[in-house]
């Protein structure tokens, strides 16, 4: 077992957690306590299910990588959300979505490579 900082992976979900909260602080107040809370927390919780994935025997090890895949759409629906309101520019946006489409690849790969691991044993 790799150490979880040393993930690809964690080192992708670490990164977006920081882009995250680097643009939420400039959100209005109107929408920082709101969509930039929950933003920061999916986007926290999403790090806590690839580090308990990774901490995880190979039993439970598919359940935390399909609770971080259904957390990245979660963030992926309220950045699409921020940027109709206009809270988050196109520029932003993309970067934002640009980390979030790898970090997803990621997940998908890792998720493959576990479920025919798991279905070889």
């Amino acid at each position: 077992m790799a150490l979880f900082s040393e993930l690809p992976v964690y080192k992708l979900g670490y990164d977006l957690l920081i882009a995250i909260y680097q643009r939420t602080s400039k959100f209005t107040r109107e929408y920082k306590y709101t969509m930039g809370e929950r933003l920061k927390n999916e986007t926290l919780e999403l790090l806590l299910s690839i580090y308990k994935a990774n901490k995880s025997e190979k039993d439970h090890r598919l359940h935390y990588i399909d609770t971080a895949r259904q957390r990245i759409e979660i963030v992926r629906l309220l950045l699409r959300i921020c940027k109709d309101l206009k809270v988050i520019g196109m520029k932003g946006f993309v970067a934002l979505n640009v980390q979030v489409e790898e970090l997803s690849r990621q997940l998908t790969a890792w998720h493959k490579f576990t479920a025919r691991a798991h279905a070889n044993e």
